[in-house]
């Protein structure tokens, strides 16, 4: 890879992360969700934080703005998160760069997996978040597979910054991957950090390695006084 940065880019808020935070506080066994995964919209705050991207990334990029490489996951909220913060930018999208799919666990939350799938819940803790994969669903070192071949194609990036409009998920692999990090390392890093909806990531090439120049930036949101979200994806599932 030769990219000279990375900007790793969460989408804002989602009505699914409003839902599902409500869900886990009322101890509910399911999250109301009425649309798929893919098909998830931006909440109103979630769109009001996206749009405050568009200064930030102007300012970052300043005279690399058209030149700077740019691709979303295909899902709606990172899609819509895209278009906020880019206005007529054009940009491409890889279905490579979604969220963690969920397979069976998907719309349950940790109170409802315990209660209705009860060996997943046991096997989960056996093995750990990282290698523990749900039947019809992904474990992360599913998504670092998938994150190895997009990251293996940036070779043409001729020095540009590179901006990725993704998932928790995905932003925290990118660090497992690109940094060369073990398991340890990652879940130690993630202990007590978690990726905030809208924030950005930013990794710069330091020689042939990386490093995290900035993770989780939410300072654009604080520039325009909205409140700071962080949602975590975990808050659906076991992990």
């Amino acid at each position: 890879m030769t990219a000279a940065k990375i900007l790793l880019i969460r989408h804002g808020e989602s009505v699914a992360n409003v839902a599902a935070t409500a869900a886990e506080a009322a101890g509910a066994e399911t999250i109301d969700v009425t649309a798929r995964d893919a098909d998830v919209p931006l909440s109103a705050l979630g769109e009001r934080q996206a749009a405050s991207l568009r200064p930030r990334l102007r300012e970052e990029l300043g005279a690399e703005w058209d030149r700077a490489l740019v691709w979303s996951s295909p899902y709606r909220r990172a899609v819509n998160t895209a278009q906020l913060a880019l206005g007529d930018r054009a940009f491409a999208v890889d279905e490579r760069l979604r969220d963690r799919e969920l397979g069976i666990l998907d719309a349950l939350t940790a109170r409802g997996v315990d209660a209705r799938l009860p060996d997943e819940a046991a096997r989960r803790r056996w093995l750990g978040k990282f290698y523990y994969r749900p039947p019809g669903g992904e474990a992360w070192t599913d998504v670092a597979l998938r994150l190895r071949s997009f990251a293996g194609e940036l070779g043409p990036a001729d020095g540009r910054t590179v901006l990725l409009f993704t998932h928790d998920a995905v932003v925290s692999l990118f660090l497992y991957v690109l940094l060369g990090w073990t398991e340890e390392q990652l879940n130690a890093f993630l202990a007590d950090r978690v990726v905030g909806n809208a924030t950005v990531t930013t990794l710069v090439a330091d020689g042939p390695a990386w490093r995290v120049e900035a993770f989780s930036d939410d300072a654009h949101l604080a520039a325009a006084g909205l409140p700071a979200t962080e949602h975590p994806g975990a808050a659906r599932v076991i992990d």
